[in-house]
């Protein structure tokens, strides 16, 4: 006999289980059904190679918001996040870098060696970027005002009205650059060094696959700056045990309010009667029955084969086909017999301080911008960008004693391959050639993997539902942004078909692990049932 719940939600990722719990501690009797064996979605931590776990795809914390963590008592359930000191080592030639310390006076001292006379820019670049980000941070737990809405919708435009108004004019300037310039042109505004250009751009290449010079790029710098770590505004952490550590608070602490979650049940589709959402149908042939169907999955996945195309209307369906999703990320785990010794740090006492945060492997903004280039004509860039990460530096639960684990996000790789390529075919090829990227810095590093764990777009997109590799649920991008995302008209979470709410990142505010999502969609959930 078929159960019927208040709320069904799809898909255990961190948003699902987010929203499943807020709905439940009103009182819902809700139901969470997972296709993979395990919850956590792309927030995950596996066992890769015999006896080195890592956080499979998310690596590390800074946009889980602070009010999702206290209203759903995660620490109680075993959420532990570490400070962690922020520092960052920028590959330059084989043997000059750029070090990024927590020490500001050492860093400025650093800079103005590497970047001569960015020192000064730096300070009143920062400011900015944080000035504007304090403003607009609270955004991402308010619910967009749809285009062509009602009062509610005009009511919550002049709050964003009001919220920007406490900016000077300068600021506001400053804003509606960072909304609408390229990435390449704000920063050049501020600095000249290549290494800084580098790493600043890159920011704006989080999977984000664009030119370094398309139009909105800039936002992506404030997009990152909008987290916080333990009561530090734009800081880091880790999450002990890895990325998972998050998800498995959150199954825990949705259970504890009486959530059913079902690992292994694949959804075949929404069951639509009458123009509302009753529920879901399993692959194995099961329905289950909810007032309320909640999808913490990628827009384009929901509404191009979950949802019958004939149960939306013929613009919402060209819409959603014409929504773009691309990160150009390209992820690996390696195993390492010991760390990597890069060549620029030789002689250095501190030797493991300057591995303990990001390491990063791009020379200047024209390095990022040929990575693109490359993936737009090739397939993927011959000289990809590299961001390294050696989290068992910190945390020696991932790796056996005197061994290390590394995280490598890897851009620009195209979904896409030219002449109708398969990533199948050369993703070990791709694989050997970012070792070898990395190789060319730290000539132990090829020698010292041990295991590794490669997964390419469309790996991603196979194994965790991220449809064309996109990490963020569709591209951070000013047309896909607040009550634009994922379509104008739909940007509070309620879906064209009744009963039907969108609860994952491919509503506002978008990609990251943030639980904002989740959040909100339950609160526009439970207006709706009240």
């Amino acid at each position: 006999m078929n159960k019927t719940y208040d709320a069904v939600v799809i898909g255990a990722g961190h948003n699902g289980l987010t929203c499943a719990n807020y709905l439940a501690r009103k009182g819902l009797k809700v139901k969470v059904v997972e296709r993979r064996h395990v919850v956590g979605g792309a927030v995950v931590t596996e066992e890769f190679h015999p006896g080195y776990r890592n956080s499979t795809c998310s690596y590390a914390v800074s946009l889980l918001n602070p009010k999702v963590i206290r209203d759903l008592e995660l620490q109680k359930y075993g959420l532990e996040i570490k400070d962690r000191e922020f520092t960052a080592l920028v590959l330059g030639s084989k043997d000059s870098y750029l070090f990024i310390d927590s020490n500001l006076e050492q860093f400025f001292a650093q800079l103005r060696q590497a970047c001569p006379g960015d020192d000064e820019s730096y300070r009143a670049y920062e400011k900015v970027i944080q000035q504007v980000a304090d403003v607009l941070r609270d955004i991402v737990l308010e619910t967009p005002p749809n285009i062509g809405g009602g009062l509610t919708d005009l009511w919550r435009a002049g709050k964003l009205a009001n919220r920007m108004r406490r900016l000077d004019p300068a600021l506001q300037r400053e804003t509606i650059k960072l909304f609408t310039m390229s990435v390449a042109d704000y920063l050049k505004q501020w600095f000249g060094g290549d290494l800084i250009l580098a790493l600043e751009s890159y920011i704006a290449m989080v999977g984000n696959m664009q030119s370094v010079y398309a139009g909105g790029s800039a936002y992506v710098l404030l997009h990152h700056m909008f987290g916080e770590v333990n009561g530090k505004k734009g800081a880091w952490g880790h999450v002990t045990g890895g990325m998972g550590g998050i998800t498995q608070a959150m199954a825990k602490s949705a259970e504890a309010q009486g959530v059913e979650i079902e690992v292994s049940a694949p959804v075949n589709g929404v069951i639509v009667k009458d123009n509302r959402a009753c529920g879901v149908r399993l692959e194995d042939g099961r329905e289950i029955h909810a007032k309320v169907t909640a999808a913490n999955v990628n827009p384009k996945l929901l509404f191009q084969k979950l949802v019958r195309q004939e149960d939306v209307d013929a613009d919402f369906s060209r819409q959603i086909d014409h929504y773009r999703c691309v990160s150009g990320t390209f992820r690996m785990n390696v195993a390492l017999d010991e760390l990597p010794r890069f060549r620029c740090l030789d002689g250095k006492p501190d030797y493991e301080r300057y591995l303990q945060g990001s390491v990063f492997v791009t020379n200047s903004m024209q390095y990022n911008e040929r990575a693109w280039q490359d993936a737009v004509n090739l397939g993927w860039s011959q000289k990809p960008i590299v961001h390294m990460m050696i989290p068992s530096l910190y945390d020696d639960t991932l790796a056996p004693e005197g061994k290390h684990v590394a995280s490598m996000f890897c851009q620009h790789f195209n979904p896409v391959l030219p002449n109708g390529g398969n990533w199948d075919d050369v993703r070990e090829q791709v694989a050997d050639l970012i070792i070898d990227t990395v190789n060319d810095y730290a000539p132990n590093f090829r020698q010292a993997v041990s295991g590794r764990m490669a997964l390419s777009p469309l790996d991603l997109e196979r194994e965790f539902g991220l449809t064309g590799g996109d990490i963020f649920h569709g591209c951070v991008q000013p047309d896909q942004l607040f009550s634009l995302r994922p379509v104008a008209g739909y940007a509070d979470y309620r879906m064209p078909v009744k009963g039907l709410y969108l609860c994952g990142s491919g509503a506002h505010p978008g990609g990251g692990v943030t639980g904002c999502p989740g959040h909100n969609a339950a609160r526009e959930i439970l207006k709706d049932i009240r």
